[in-house]
Order: C-alpha cells, then structure tokens, then sequence
C-alpha cells in the first residue's frame, strides 16, 4: 500500500486530479482455526507438529472504489459486513490480502474509543502524545492546545487520568484532537454514536466547515439516518462485497429496506 503526501499541484495531470483515495481489486482473507483450542501450551504444540487446521473466511472481496478529495462518503453495513476491516486497510493499520490501496495525503483515523491514548496519563498529556503519533512537534501542539480543548469542553477535566473519563468525553477529546490538526483524510468508525445530541451537532458543524476547506470524510456505521446526515455519498457492503456506492440517500433507503426484511 503507499501513502504519500501530494500537492495539489502534483495531483494535476493530463487526465484530470487524481483521488485521494484508491482501492482496487482489494480482498482481505483472516484464517480461522477449524478446532477447539483450550490454552496456548495446546495451540503451540499443534503448531509445531503442523497439526493446526485452518478454514479461509474472506471478509473482503475483490472491492474497487474511489474516494475524491472533499467528498464525505458512509460506508454502511450490518455487523460483520467488513466495514471496520476496510478502515483498518486504509489507514494503512493492515495490509490487504489481494489488490491494492493508494492514498493521497496524511489520514486521522479514528477507530477505535480511546485508540492511540494512554488511558493511565492526563488529558492533557494525552493531546501531545496524540499529536506526536500524527507527525506535530511539541511546540505545534502547544498552539493547537487552547483550540482543542474549547472543542472538546473539557477544560476542568484536562489534568484528569483518561481511566476516569467516560465514553463520551474520551469521544470529546479524541474527535477534538483530530478535526484541529486538519487532515486530508478523517475517518471515524461508529464513535460519534457516543457522544450525546449537541456534541453530535457541533461535530457535524465542523465536519462541514472542514469539508469546505477541502477535508475528506470517511464515516463507518450501520445507521442511515446518521449517514444521511452527514454524507453526500454512502458505499453498502454486504457479506463483504459492494452492493452500492451511490448518493447517500438512496443508499441509505436502499440499505434500511434491506435491513427491514430481515
């Protein structure tokens, strides 16, 4: 997979300007033991004899998409439909079993409630701790803190160990953190269905007005209506292949009447 960084001058060419995101032919295969395995001492003693027994589960197959640079797209799907997997391909977290994905510019992925924080330091230790893992110095965080911490509201919280915080502060936080240092890509999976009404506002607010300044969004979730609200384009998946990349209303209507025959 590559990963680079272009500027928009670079992504000028004779055919047109290059997407920010390309995902061609892409399967994602995990291999699941066929038997029961009680305790490691078991797994390892079978492994060495060459006694282990695996069944292929692809969970992924053969996906191919483009993502444009400012465009918001949901990806939709029932649990187990390969959604998060595709997320964890992009942001380069695994590698996939067939195909290919490029991207073009630096990616915040928010997967994961409370990934990438150490939950043992402060809220303020962890903002400088996010921004290294994402490439800003120190001195760049400390001129990003202020505007981090109004987002997030919680400035009497800051000095507070993250053990102590709950699942909508620590969502607070880590959507502060990565909607300040301006990706090219954000993508979040499910953890905005967190946060409570007037967060899940203001988040869309700023989703916008990062979108007008040419941020790309890539929203993981099996709710339409949140995907409606916050997308213009939606890709279905289903048993881990595309049923639809369309505008995000009629994949969304498409989606919950699918669901709602079952």
């Amino acid at each position: 997979m590559e990963n680079e960084i272009l500027t928009p001058e670079i992504e000028q060419t004779n055919a047109g300007v290059l997407p920010l995101v390309e995902v061609k032919d892409v399967s994602m295969r995990f291999r699941l033991p066929t038997e029961k395995i009680d305790n490691v001492k078991e797994f390892f003693i079978k492994l060495v004899q060459r006694k282990l027994k695996y069944e292929d589960f692809w969970v992924l197959k053969n996906i191919s998409f483009e993502i444009h640079r400012g465009e918001s797209v949901g990806i939709l799907g029932r649990n187990g439909a390969g959604k998060s997997t595709l997320l964890k391909l992009i942001s380069g977290i695994v590698e996939p079993t067939n195909g290919s994905i490029r991207v073009r510019g630096n990616i915040v992925p928010l997967l994961k409630l409370g990934a990438g924080f150490d939950m043992n330091a402060t809220g303020k230790e962890n903002v400088f701790l996010n921004g290294a893992m994402l490439g800003f110095s120190k001195k760049e965080m400390q001129a990003r803190y202020d505007s981090i911490v109004e987002f997030a509201e919680l400035g009497r919280f800051m000095n507070v160990p993250l053990k102590n915080y709950s699942s909508g502060m620590l969502t607070r936080l880590g959507f502060a953190i990565a909607v300040d240092v301006k990706p090219d890509l954000l993508i979040i999976d499910e953890i905005l269905a967190v946060g409570d009404a007037p967060f899940q506002k203001k988040c869309a607010a700023k989703i916008e007005e990062l979108q007008k300044g040419g941020t790309t969004f890539l929203l993981v979730s099996h709710n339409a209506a949140q995907v409606k609200k916050l997308c213009k384009s939606a890709l279905w998946i289903k048993n881990g292949e595309i049923v639809m990349y369309d505008d995000a209303e009629k994949v969304s209507d498409a989606y919950a009447a699918d669901c709602n025959k079952q």
